[in-house]
Parts: C-alpha cells; sequence; structure tokens
C-alpha cells in the first residue's frame, strides 16, 4: 500500500493509498494517528469480525 507524506494547514499528514494513482486516500494527522495506535487491537477485532459479513446486513 503506497504511503504519502504531506502538510494540512501547517499540520504533518499521511495519507495510506490503495493504489499509486488513489482518487481518494485515507488521510490523517498525527492526532488521529495515536488514537489508532491506541486502539489497534480493538481495529484489528472489528475487522476480522466484520470482514467477511456482506455489507448490507447492518
Amino acid at each position: 500500500m503506497p504511503v504519502k507524506h504531506g502538510e494540512f494547514k501547517g499540520f504533518k499528514t499521511i495519507s495510506l493509498l490503495r493504489t499509486e494513482d488513489d482518487k481518494y486516500p485515507f488521510t490523517f494527522g498525527v492526532a488521529k494517528a495515536q488514537m489508532i495506535l491506541e486502539n489497534i487491537e480493538d481495529i484489528k477485532k472489528f475487522v476480522e469480525e466484520n470482514s467477511n459479513k456482506p455489507a448490507d446486513t447492518e
């Protein structure tokens, strides 16, 4: 997965792209990156529990 570093209003950002020409990357800054790291086990569990279910079951 390609990763790009940037800046938004003076704050450092990181963008996760599905492909090099992804038009809609997942971009976030340090505060959200810290939240992700603090909750990484819950995020992993969420993906494991929901990755094989059809989207319309919620």
